[in-house]
């Protein structure tokens, strides 16, 4: 296989399911415009985190190699963050909710290589380069808030979905990558916004997954920290906002305390937050995620565990009290009286594992058409399968090479001749080989001999049901592609002209060497045109050492203010900037 991306030994150890996602950064396929706009996006944080953030930004910052004079490099960037125990890799925008988790369990950021356009300077829905490495990356140099991170992570990917969850998750890549693209039609961003509208207005139960994704966006995303009448930043979605990491801490915007109800409050990703979640420590984002994590079908199991993975239609794997795990599209399952699950059924590729580990001959080419098993008690036996010891099992002659038939006591019978058996270990029998087998329950026929060896599996209960297999490397294809693609951008000779002039503004600024002439042949070009090029008047702004021609540049950046009411926030930020520096 080919690998167009820099490795290292945290991203060695991915699944090949997840290093799929990951990308190369193709550094120079930034723009000199792409340059501009991280400079002045992270001079003007900075300048403004400084007073709001979370001590542990600022110190992150150069700790993480995230500098404001340029777009980082994945490689720079992985150098430096090994050093925390972190690595990043660059990804095509949104990615699958139980990807993304699955990311920072293995400690692994992702990061959307693509930055946003200058007209979206101030916000944008779309995962980008400012969004993830200014936002994210500077933060997990803190050991508390790392360690709660990558745990998140850990739940979060075994958290089930819902299909309204992967239709959500289209929906919103969608209109990030429409309203990232040039020359979209309005209508058809307006569409986008319409099913995501359509979307949130559907009364479903929430999810596994769409609860962990509020608690997500309620801390890592959008989280203040510290006294609820004076808190700070932390969250990346604010940390990388220049709007909203000013307007969050006004009063409009309300402050409740974290709790585990965050698990239940949704989000607008379109909008601006009218309420923000305080935790007075990070240690208190790990209490809360622990308690939230004792409602999990991960560690509830039964019933409801496995109807949600039924529902899901997705991978997810469930754990037997005999530690067999078995992971599949879940399809079927037959509960008695008592809503007890007596039997269930995969269809298409499965996998049979112990402690995350696949079992040797269980993967999915032996298992590709589905797996299915009765559980629970025999009947008139008070000893479950593997509660029997060596005398009870060749009493009842469950060993090799013996013909088997027993009933359970839900009724489920079975024949067969017994092939081998494989125990856990303590030594206790987890699965049943039987060859020339018949299963049936009320008349149906659940497994007949002509299907080949049935395998089953022994176990009382589920405790456990949760996303994704067993064991990560089992299923290599597990997430599928998206159905949006990435919308490239489209050169024209305005913005090819516009990104020349802003090369040489950069040359000029670092090389120091920009006389007023050009200077000033530059200003003319675009104040005769009337651009609306306030970013590259400000980067003229900076350089210039003539305060005639300084004054004449802020003159015109006020004239644009005038005649664009929208830029004013921006320009006048961006001068306060240059003459408080």
């Amino acid at each position: 296989m080919t690998q167009d991306y820099q490795s290292n030994e945290l991203i060695d150890r991915l699944p090949k399911h997840l290093k799929q996602f990951i990308k190369p950064q193709n550094y120079d396929d930034y723009t000199p415009i792409d340059q501009a706009v991280w400079r002045y996006t992270l001079r003007r944080l900075v300048n403004h985190l400084s007073k709001v953030a979370h001590q542990s930004y600022l110190e992150g910052l150069e700790k993480t190699g995230v500098s404001v004079d340029a777009i980082p490099s994945m490689y720079g960037m992985n150098r430096i963050l090994k050093e925390i125990g972190w690595a990043a890799v660059a990804v095509d925008g949104f990615i699958p909710p139980n990807a993304f988790m699955e990311f920072q369990a293995y400690k692994v950021l992702v990061i959307a290589s693509d930055i946003r356009q200058l007209e979206h300077i101030q916000y944008t829905p779309a995962p980008d380069i400012i969004h993830e490495s200014a936002g994210h990356a500077p933060i997990i140099a803190n050991p508390d808030y790392a360690e709660y991170l990558r745990r998140l992570g850990d739940i979060g990917a075994k958290a089930i979905l819902s299909k309204h969850d992967m239709d959500m998750y289209e929906a919103v890549r969608k209109l990030s990558i429409l309203k990232e693209a040039e020359g979209i039609p309005q209508e058809a961003i307006n569409e986008a916004e319409a099913e995501i509208t359509a979307l949130q207005n559907e009364t479903v139960e929430l999810s596994e997954m769409a609860q962990i994704r509020n608690l997500q966006w309620w801390t890592v995303e959008y989280g203040l920290i510290g006294y609820l009448e004076d808190p700070k930043i932390y969250g990346a979605g604010l940390l990388s906002s220049i709007g909203e990491s000013t307007s969050c801490l006004k009063e409009t915007v309300k402050k409740i305390p974290y709790s585990i109800d965050a698990a239940n409050q949704a989000f607008d990703v379109t909008k601006p937050q009218p309420q923000l979640y305080v935790t007075p420590d990070f240690s208190k984002l790990m209490q809360v995620l622990e308690e939230f994590a004792n409602t999990l079908s991960l560690r509830k199991g039964g019933r409801k565990g496995l109807q949600r993975l039924i529902a899901s239609e997705m991978v997810g794997s469930i754990e037997l009290n005999t530690g067999l795990q078995i992971s599949g599209k879940f399809s079927r399952m037959i509960l008695n009286d008592d809503n007890e699950i007596i039997f269930f059924k995969t269809e298409g590729p499965t996998t049979l594992s112990y402690r995350e580990k696949e079992l040797i001959g269980h993967g999915i080419d032996y298992h590709k058409e589905g797996f299915s098993s009765p559980l629970g008690k025999l009947k008139n036996i008070n000893l479950a399968i593997e509660d029997m010891g060596p005398v009870d099992l060749k009493a009842y002659s469950f060993y090799d090479g013996k013909w088997l038939e027993f009933e359970f006591e839900s009724g489920i019978k079975v024949e067969g001749l017994n092939i081998t058996g494989i125990r856990n270990l303590q030594g206790k029998l987890m699965l049943i080989q039987l060859s020339n087998c018949t299963v049936t329950y009320k008349g149906e026929i659940l497994f007949a001999p002509e299907w080949g060896t049935f395998d089953m599996a022994v176990g009382t209960e589920v405790v456990s049901a949760f996303a994704g297999p067993a064991d990560s490397n089992s299923f290599p294809n597990l997430y599928g592609e998206s159905l949006t693609k990435t919308i490239k951008k489209v050169k024209n000779k305005a913005t090819e002209a516009s990104e020349q002039d802003y090369a040489l503004v950069r040359y000029m600024r670092e090389s120091s060497d920009a006389s007023n002439e050009q200077i000033s042949a530059l200003f003319q070009k675009y104040r005769d045109n009337q651009s609306k090029e306030w970013l590259l008047l400000l980067e003229l702004l900076e350089i210039t050492k003539d305060d005639t021609l300084a004054t004449s540049v802020e003159d015109y950046l006020h004239q644009l203010i005038e005649s664009h009411p929208s830029l004013k926030v921006l320009i006048t930020d961006g001068i306060n900037l240059l003459k408080n520096t």
